[in-house]
């Protein structure tokens, strides 16, 4: 018997979709890998949503994504009507409709906006804070939680713990694979670097706390130069930061980004406050060293990951020092590797599907 579920995507087409476009794309990869002919999944996006490279069947809402943001809490605008499973992937929805007797839920993936207020505007706050007390009074939904700790922090703000349930967010990733050494070594001597370099992979913004990382960095390295200079990849987010004398490569193509992962000497990543941290653990899966502050969930249990306090520039500092002590032998770069074998996508889709019955 046919199951249909539906999976909100509209996240794709938000001018940052950051983590959760992540996590969208690899609950639907997962739950295609299962190859099961009884579930039959949608992507339902906003109206004029850029067409994304998910394989998966979709619908489109009547609007756009900002009105359809304001109006999912009200009406379940493009959900179809036979769909059993209707889950909302952020907090913007939707939270109903469906065939009767659908199964609604909901992922949290954190409570930024309460830990990092300036991370957001005064109405984004609000906004969030709203959507909040909507899925703590909203008792028929299932609450799914990405990130370690959360679930708890959820009780507190008074939604039941028998309707949360935490799963597994997933690194692993078969269609894209890692850019060769030589084409590593291009790009970064194009930068000025030769030789070793120590990664932040990431958002640019103030949470990141990389302002401290590149003071550390620069006491670490002047102790060791085995590090080589801080290379920063990725976007730049919400707020100005000052990148002083590091490698600013901005966004690099996914095959690129796997490559400085498995060619880094130390991977570096120390926020201030952290949703669940994709990047450490996709470091991890390279066999690669790092160093992650004690505020980033993903690796918070993971003692092969040198955890610093992100406030304390000094504790940044013996990190990457201790980081750079560690072997890298193929026996330790495998050990780093298991230690998140089981954060597959196809865990994760297991996962909501377990929730989901």
């Amino acid at each position: 018997m046919k199951r249909t579920i539906t999976i909100s995507i509209e996240q794709l087409n938000r001018p940052q979709p950051g983590g959760i476009a992540t996590y969208v794309r690899g609950l639907a990869a997962g739950l295609q890998s299962l190859a099961d002919p009884s579930l039959d999944v949608v992507g339902l996006a906003a109206r004029g949503a850029v067409d994304d490279e998910l394989s998966l069947r979709r619908v489109q809402a009547p609007c756009d994504v900002r009105l359809l943001t304001r109006l999912w809490p009200f009406w379940p605008l493009g959900v179809p009507k036979d769909a059993d499973v209707v889950h909302a992937t952020s907090m913007a929805g939707p939270f109903g409709g469906g065939s009767k007797g659908a199964v609604h839920s909901v992922a949290m993936h954190d409570l930024l906006w309460r830990d990092e207020p300036g991370i957001s505007t005064p109405s984004g706050v609000r906004f969030h804070d709203r959507r909040l007390r909507l899925i703590a009074d909203r008792k028929d939904l299932r609450v799914i939680v990405t990130s370690p700790g959360l679930a708890e922090r959820l009780v507190d703000v008074g939604i039941d713990e028998s309707r949360l349930h935490t799963v597994r967010l997933g690194v692993d990733e078969d269609t894209v694979h890692a850019a060769s050494e030589s084409s590593v070594r291009d790009l970064l001597a194009e930068h000025g670097v030769r030789g070793p370099f120590t990664l932040y992979a990431g958002t640019r913004e103030p949470r990141k706390n990389i302002e401290r990382l590149l003071e550390a960095h620069k006491i670490a390295y002047a102790t060791n130069s085995d590090l080589g200079p801080l290379v920063l990849a990725g976007p730049s987010g919400w707020g100005d930061v000052a990148t002083g004398d590091a490698i600013v490569l901005g966004m690099v193509p996914r095959a690129m980004l796997l490559a400085l992962y498995r060619d880094a000497t130390v991977f570096a990543y120390v926020p201030r406050a952290e949703g669940w941290g994709l990047s450490p653990v996709e470091a991890l899966h390279a066999g690669t060293r790092v160093v992650a502050s004690t505020t980033t969930p993903s690796v918070a249990a993971n003692d092969l990951v040198v955890r610093v306090d992100p406030l304390d520039v000094d504790s940044i500092t013996g990190g990457l020092l201790a980081a750079l002590n560690e072997s890298v032998d193929d026996e330790h770069q495998l050990a780093r590797r298991r230690s998140v074998a089981e954060l597959t996508w196809r865990n994760l889709a297991l996962d909501h599907l377990a929730v989901w019955q």
